[in-house]
């Protein structure tokens, strides 16, 4: 693997695709030796790759639980010859030579420049169109030309080669990433569930919590699937454990997707289990218009629809007087009561004296009417002049989160949690920042001030927040926002921001002794997009990686359409304990097949996308669709044995060749 980059995020990208998925890594970049740029830390012996998603500094159980520990942020220490660092001050035709592109199997460019890497992903599709390409880009709608650019130009070099048979089984595929996006459901899952380790896929938020041994006769929570079997060591520091724990784990390390009959056999040890993360508190009431019109609520006030009310009663109540009276006919009635409401009618001065009392009525009510009409058309003025404004934070609002900084990571964050139905407050100390228009545009209450002035975090109602979201550049404003905060409110949940990795860790078990009762956790936009920048790296279908001990499970993506190991097939028979489970099925796209097998493969977009639907949700029996898509969870061996089963499913379907015609 060879990784390209000038800040941090290269640093932790080398570390994770060494300590996690033990590939061997080229590191490029600008300078190795510049006292700001944080080097790549060594592995912890035979533990270092258990360190990513679920935080175990040991194969036995530690307490408290490193599964809760979330200080890191971005620094790290000198560099591990697994590692090769090679200085360039440019990703230029002899740098990437020299790193060795063409036997590499991936090539990631995240420098913070984007025109820097879009010439360096040009370069290096040129000079080994086999490479996999992982670029790092903030716009969304250029990387995805870029995709389709980059990708085209790999299969005609693949065709102009005469390889067409070998670039089929290659992986020659370009994903475009920003790191904005690939933290926003981590910082998501910080706010609802005050942990950052989250996998987001197909709408569905996941996370790998580890659970202690549950007592003979007390049913265990639910999850989505049990990962992992631990050893009975890792529970219980002397190893007594019962015969069945013994023999499901043993000492030999942990059980990986056992199926349900281990699982229950497994009494007495501990057990690392997949769940969805969601949020249970209440929701944003969206009570708008349809389209971009003004909330109902602000165009007429409380006051003004009730005075509004009044009057359409005293019309009815005059009209049914008159029909009553004088025996008219009911609709005519009305329309008689809103000519003299109006005073367009003519006097009634011939008429009876009921008539007369009716349309002295009606005309002082049309006088009450005069006012509520002024103050309408004014109040409708005024919501429509402050329409395009910043809202402000309603009143009675509790248990909300508390978004401070609205640069590239929280503009992304607002809209995540804006599309999880979450309530958000966010402060903003420059009015043009990147994330005000989507502030406006979503009607989100927003506080424009300096944090660090007073007052500003009371604006966004601090004290009856349940989150604190400290996403801005600098450090030292995210730990006073959080000090402060914690001042006021001292169970608040916070989330900050931090660069420094010793900063960070100082900082986190400050609060954590200060407020024991209160959940901390510091992170840095690099620690969180490493992971993801690293699954890409293996490859397109790869969302992310669950270290388990020494072991790694995989959690990849893959799309029915043309996989004839998956399609036509039931989930029961895809199982295989130990290294393959299949945990959802997006089944959103329509029953009749799309005639392009590209286009069906391609996700929709988030916004117009329903999350994935469980296994549980859709039972074992359930036969998978050429349009659907399904999340498994597996091993790299059973990820191997999926695409060997998926080679060997085609060729069987091929007219026999000889006594290769069966062989898989």
């Amino acid at each position: 693997m060879v990784v390209c980059g000038d800040d941090a995020l290269a640093h932790r990208l080398a570390a994770e695709l060494r300590d996690v998925y033990g590939e061997r890594v080229t590191l490029v970049v600008p300078s190795a030796r510049e006292p700001h740029r944080p080097r790549i830390p060594p592995p912890a012996g035979a533990l270092g790759r258990a360190g990513a998603l679920l935080g175990r500094v040991s194969a036995a159980m530690v307490r408290p639980s490193p599964l809760s520990s979330e200080a890191p942020g971005d620094g790290a220490e000198p560099p591990e010859e697994t590692v090769r660092i090679l200085e360039a001050a440019q990703p230029d035709d002899a740098a990437l030579t020299e790193a060795g592109i063409a036997g590499a199997g991936a090539l990631a460019l995240v420098y913070d420049d984007d025109e820097l890497n879009i010439h360096a992903a040009l370069r290096a599709r040129r000079l080994n169109p086999r490479l996999r390409l992982v670029i790092r880009l903030y716009n969304r709608k250029l990387g995805q030309h870029l995709e389709e650019l980059l990708d085209q130009a790999a299969a005609v070099a693949a065709l102009g080669s005469g390889d067409g048979g070998d670039a089929e089984g290659a992986d020659a595929s370009t994903t475009v990433l920003s790191d904005a996006d690939t933290v926003a459901p981590a910082l998501a899952g910080a706010a609802v569930a005050g942990t950052s380790k989250v996998i987001e896929a197909d709408g569905l938020l996941l996370r790998a919590v580890e659970r202690t041994p549950v007592p003979p006769g007390r049913p265990g929570e639910p999850g989505v699937c049990t990962l992992a079997l631990l050893p009975a060591s890792a529970g219980d520091p002397a190893g007594a454990s019962g015969a069945a724990a013994d023999s499901a784990s043993g000492d030999e390390g942990p059980v990986l997707l056992p199926d349900e009959a281990a699982t229950e056999a497994a009494t007495g040890c501990g057990t690392v289990v997949l769940e969805t993360v969601s949020y249970t508190g209440r929701p944003v009431r969206r009570r708008w218009l349809r389209g971009r019109g003004a909330p109902l609520a602000s165009l007429f006030s409380r006051r003004l629809r009730w005075s509004l009310a009044g009057v359409v009663g005293a019309v009815l109540a005059l009209a049914v007087a008159s029909s009553l009276t004088l025996g008219e006919d009911p609709m005519h009635a009305v329309y008689l009561s809103l000519l003299d409401l109006f005073a367009i009618n003519d006097p009634a001065l011939d008429d009876p004296a009921p008539r007369k009392v009716l349309q002295l009525l009606s005309g002082l009510t049309g006088l009450l009417l005069l006012p509520v009409l002024v103050a309408a058309a004014f109040e409708g003025l005024g919501t429509f002049r402050s329409a395009s404004a910043l809202r402000r934070p309603p009143r009675g609002l509790s248990g909300h989160v508390v978004l401070l900084g609205l640069g590239k990571v929280g503009t992304r964050v607002l809209a995540r949690l804006h599309e999880m139905g979450i309530p958000v407050v966010c402060i903003e100390g420059d009015p043009e920042a990147r994330g005000i228009a989507l502030a406006r545009r979503l009607r989100v209450p927003t506080v424009l001030g300096d944090v660090t002035q007073e007052g500003v975090l009371e604006a966004a109602m601090i004290e009856r927040a349940a989150t604190l979201l400290a996403l801005t550049s600098e450090d030292t404003t995210n730990l006073e926002a959080s000090l402060y905060a914690r001042s006021v409110h001292p169970r608040l949940r916070v989330t900050l921001r931090l660069f420094d990795d010793r900063f960070a860790t100082a900082v986190y078990r400050t609060l954590r002794a200060a407020h024991p009762g209160a959940l901390t956790r510091s992170r840095s936009v690099t620690y969180l997009a490493a992971p993801a920048f690293a699954g890409a790296m293996m490859g397109r279908e790869i969302l992310g990686a669950i270290p388990v001990e020494r072991r790694v499970l995989l959690i990849a993506r893959f799309a029915v359409r043309g996989h004839a190991a998956l399609e036509g097939r039931t989930v029961a028979e895809l199982l295989r304990p130990g290294r393959l489970r299949v945990l959802a099925v997006d089944t959103s796209a329509p029953d009749e097949p799309e005639p392009d097998a590209a286009a069906a493969a391609t996700p929709p977009p988030a916004e117009e996308r329903t999350p994935a639907r469980l296994v549980h949700e859709l039972g074992d029996d359930y036969v998978l669709r050429p349009q659907d898509r399904v999340l498994l969870v597996a091993t790299r061996q059973g990820l191997g044995d999926l695409h060997a089963r998926n080679r060997g499913t085609a060729a069987a379907a091929e007219p026999a060749r000889g006594d290769r015609a069966g062989q898989v």
